[in-house]
């Protein structure tokens, strides 16, 4: 009998035979572990309890404790009992995939009838029947002709192409919760009953393409969340709550900031508020991006599909691209252009105008793109998931031995503008090498360890995402997170050898010869409706008084206060800040209600004795105590709150 030997995280080996499981593993050590765990990460890989180990390896055995490997069980495990609930109560429908997502997970289903509320309530009770009886989860492997016969005489169809559609002729792995099997790659718990029976809930039906496709079927698509526990569970679904509240389309509405409608989808209307809002961020980058080196560019929004054949996006992104097609005089066919879905390939054309010498680098460029990407419309969301955006993009073309350098550099950038936009709390990713990938290793050695460095010495850590990175080269992400704990991901940098190769850009180095630079793409913000979108969900609306739209409403209590806060509006503007006159015959409640909900940071009141006084009767928003000022002194506040942060 072969042997071979586990490392475990201690550094402590030990012999086993070849092909013991896991669970084996866990039982040699103690029983109490062998009770407590619930799966193992071999070689870095998530592994079930059930499968054979048949090489050396390093070994860590995980349980209940371990966040991350638990819930991505118990979320998988509970798309497979909630499928097999939904079989059991309407033995009809049919069964499709069901992926763990964020916080939870998904299936979808094809059935006639539309799922109800009360549908949701009843499957979940069958869930937790299910739960309850400790139904024991077992695996096998199974040869492609037996799966596709199981199939069949079921009833299967989506099983069936699923099969038909896994490559090769690999065989493939079959699950059972309690009697009822799906096809899965696992791994699972090893009962039904370690699944946590009050840490779940079924949030929503949507529906779904079977597979994305909009000429396929459409499916009914149910989402649940799960934790570990009946307490997370309840944090999340207040947090469920603060976010709908938070929603930035219903603010929007309220605030009158934008819209959208069904002849431009995945496009925004940009009212005069949310347009005041949006140039006013683009201003502050454009301060930030000049005072920090960058030059501005600009560059075409429609570019022949030449281009991007030699980019190699018309080969990788051709499906996310709108094609425009001209009938060019005296051409013997179409010329077929694209809307740009990105702006690097363009970026490095005005770098190839003219010769460049290293003296030139790193050459620091910048620009807020507009571009366009298909998006499945079942994907768009407001303004956050769209087709049309522009982007606070930024390329910078340096040597390799700059790599570094310009990555803490921009590293210590978007700290300070995260900073300057109210997000203190943010993290750093690090994407390393990919199996398949481009590039000699000593490369990928040298530009992995620059970004590290970068990091570790703009005094920041990072997590590892190892094998993340792009085909080419490895790259870091920055994540958000707000005010009630959600996280965004919005800057990137990433290192490119491959975009100055294929479009032939070099430049002349110290030796006179000539040298190809390294790309780093970078952004802040990313899209400028996604961020726009963040911040009012972040700020609940309330802006900073910079960044607010509407920043003061002077409001008459009297008719005969009209001509003093006209004046109040005149001083105001004068002063740098957004001010407006309501003069309306309206009561003083009514109009600091209306305001209020508008989200104005301050209403200024006047009547009788405030125009005999020179003052003002100061509200600000959320508070509902008021104070008297003085002009002079209102003046003063509101010039300085104006000022962006870069100004102030």
């Amino acid at each position: 009998m072969s042997l071979i030997s586990l490392t475990f995280p201690d550094g402590n080996k030990r012999e086993y035979p070849a092909g013991i499981t896991a669970a084996a593993v866990a039982e040699s050590i103690s029983k109490s572990l062998a009770k407590a765990a619930i799966s193992a990460q071999l070689d870095g890989q998530h592994w079930d309890l059930q499968w054979p180990i048949t090489a050396d390896a390093s070994i860590a055995l995980n349980t209940m404790k371990d966040e991350a490997p638990a819930l991505e069980l118990i979320r998988h495990d509970l798309a497979h009992i909630m499928a097999r609930a939904v079989q059991e109560i309407w033995p009809d429908v049919k069964v499709t995939i069901g992926p763990v997502r964020d916080y939870g997970w998904f299936y979808d289903f094809d059935r006639a009838e539309p799922f109800t509320p009360e549908d949701l309530g009843a499957i979940e009770a069958q869930m937790k029947k299910i739960i309850n009886a400790r139904e024991p989860v077992r695996t096998e492997v199974w040869e492609r002709a037996r799966a596709l016969a199981y199939y069949e005489d079921r009833g299967e169809p989506y099983k069936i192409e699923l099969v038909n559609r896994i490559p090769g002729d690999e065989p493939l792995r079959m699950y059972w919760h309690g009697d009822w099997q799906d096809l899965c790659r696992g791994p699972h718990l090893q009962s039904t009953g370690q699944v946590p029976a009050d840490g779940f809930k079924l949030t929503h039906v949507a529906g779904a393409y079977w597979l994305g496709d909009s000429s396929r079927p459409m499916l009914q698509r149910i989402y649940g969340v799960a934790f570990r526990n009946r307490e997370d569970l309840k944090a999340h679904m207040t947090m469920l709550e603060e976010a709908a509240k938070r929603d930035h389309r219903r603010l929007g509405r309220e605030m009158d900031l934008f819209h959208m409608q069904e002849e431009a989808p995945g496009q925004v209307f940009w009212h005069p508020n949310g347009w005041t809002v949006y140039t006013a961020l683009q201003d502050y980058m454009r301060r930030r991006q000049r005072k920090d080196g960058y030059v501005e560019v600009n560059t075409p929004q429609v570019v022949n599909r030449v281009l991007w054949e030699k980019s190699g996006h018309w080969e990788n992104y051709r499906d996310n691209m709108f094609i425009v097609e001209v009938d060019e005089e005296g051409a013997k066919e179409k010329v077929v252009n694209a809307l740009k879905p990105m702006n690097c390939p363009c970026h490095v054309q005005i770098f190839n105008h003219g010769l460049k010498s290293y003296r030139e680098l790193p050459l620091r460029m910048a620009e807020f793109g507009s571009c366009a990407r298909y998006e499945p419309s079942g994907a768009l969301h407001g303004i956050m998931r769209v087709r049309g955006f522009t982007q606070d993009d930024g390329h910078i073309f340096c040597t390799e031995d700059q790599i570094e350098s310009e990555t803490k550099k921009f590293i210590e950038f978007l700290a300070s503008v995260y900073a300057d936009l109210g997000f203190e709390s943010w993290r750093v990713k690090l994407s390393t090498r990919p199996e398949k990938r481009i590039g000699t290793e000593e490369s990928w050695d040298h530009a992995e360890q620059s970004l590290g460095n970068a990091c570790r010495k703009a005094g920041y850590d990072y997590e590892l995402q190892e094998g993340e990175g792009a085909f080419y080269g490895p790259k870091l992400e920055f994540v958000l997170t707000d005010a009630i704990g959600r996280d965004w991901q919005c800057g990137t940098l990433q290192v490119d050898p491959n975009l100055p190769e294929r479009l032939d850009a070099n430049y002349i180095g110290q030796d006179g010869a000539k040298h190809r630079p390294i790309m780093l793409h970078r952004a802040c913000l990313g899209s400028f409706e996604r961020f726009v979108g963040i911040l009012i969900e972040n700020f609940a609306g309330k802006l900073p008084f910079w960044l607010a739209p509407r920043q003061v409403v002077v409001a008459s209590i009297v008719s005969d206060a009209d001509d003093y806060v006209h004046e109040v509006v005149a001083a105001l503007s004068a002063a740098g800040v957004r001010a407006e006159a309501d003069t309306r015959n309206e009561k003083i409640n009514y109009k600091v209600r209306e305001h209020s909900l508008g989200k104005v940071p301050l209403i200024l009141a006047i009547g009788a004795r405030e125009v005999e006084e020179r003052t003002v009767t100061v509200r600000r928003l959320g508070e509902n105590q008021t104070a008297t000022m003085s002009l002079d002194a209102i003046l003063a506040e509101t010039r300085a709150s104006a000022l962006p942060p870069d100004l102030a």
